[in-house]
């Protein structure tokens, strides 16, 4: 089992109810760290979607695990970082446009230098095609969960798993890469 899939089902298995719903209690303690991990998850989106992809890069840690399997199949992987972003810029050219949107984050630490957060979280991709000039659209809504670890002074992910609970639209806009 992966770190992530440890540190998930022990977060989960070992919080109450109302934790796995709310994430842990805001405190003093945590205040600047629940808002960094906020800011890092909502920077991610907005790099992606303008195509900015060193300061995307700069929010993971060398290697990470990803999980996007609830949209390409496949199997959940640990990859360089690097090879993460060079996929998302392959897909994201500037011939298709994307919009991230995330929101009710929730936040579990598991010691004072590792967390989980949990996100809802919607995508909408729009490319032209030779039947829609002006651009066929493909959108999905899911839930994020982002691995975060303290390295020095910042938090970086190390993890990230998308699960789509919907989805509609061009399916060939998700699938095929910009021009």
């Amino acid at each position: 089992m992966t770190r992530f899939a440890s540190l998930a089902l022990a977060t989960f298995l070992a919080a109450p109810a109302t934790a796995q719903i709310g994430g842990d209690p805001v405190t003093t303690e945590t205040l600047v760290d629940r808002a960094e991990m906020i800011r890092i998850a909502d920077a991610i989106d907005a790099a992606v979607d303008a195509k900015d992809w060193p300061a995307a890069r700069a929010f993971f840690t060398e290697t990470i695990e990803v999980d996007f399997t609830s949209l390409a199949g496949g199997e959940p992987a640990t990859i360089p970082a690097d090879t993460l972003i060079a996929g998302w810029s392959g897909n994201l050219t500037e011939m298709k446009e994307s919009f991230h949107l995330r929101g009710n984050h929730r936040i579990a630490f598991d010691g004072s230098d590792t967390a989980l957060m949990t996100s809802h979280g919607y995508a909408w991709n729009r490319m032209p095609t030779p039947d829609a000039p002006d651009g066929a659209l493909w959108e999905v809504w899911g839930t994020y969960e982002h691995g975060f670890t303290r390295s020095g002074d910042a938090w970086l992910v190390d993890s990230m798993t998308f699960t789509a609970t919907a989805q509609r639209g061009e399916t060939f806009v998700r699938d095929t890469p910009g021009n």
